[in-house]
């Protein structure tokens, strides 16, 4: 959230180019955690599926994705988007209140001055 609301404040006016963040949903079974213990890759995707509900498929992640970068309908930048965390057929996404921690501007510059200052810049 602070990157992106970081290259929205410093390259939004002056380029048009539209930076967003999104949720898809909970993608439980992904390489993302090859490297958790085995009884965690079995327990979270079967947790999210029954108990919480937030479990999506990489396709349909990977559709949500596809949707915020490329449909006409989510070029407002500096938004954050979500379907929420019970997912649910054709559900529609929706504009997701960004944290306070997230919206702290002095953060976002100081991570920023950080990365510059990890590659070298």
């Amino acid at each position: 959230m602070l990157t992106m609301r970081e290259l929205h404040d410093r390259y939004h006016k002056s380029t048009g180019i539209v930076f967003n963040a999104l949720y898809p949903g909970c993608v439980a079974e992904t390489g993302l955690f090859r490297n958790h213990y085995s009884l965690f890759q079995t327990i979270f995707p079967w947790f999210q599926k029954n108990v919480t509900g937030g479990y999506v498929t990489e396709e349909l992640a990977g559709e949500r994705v596809a949707k915020v970068a490329a449909d006409p309908g989510f070029n407002e930048s500096g938004v954050y988007y979500s379907w929420g965390n019970r997912q649910q057929e054709d559900r529609a996404a929706f504009k997701q209140e960004i944290s306070d921690e997230a919206m702290d501007d002095n953060k976002g510059k100081r991570l920023w001055e950080l990365s510059e200052q990890l590659v070298g810049l």
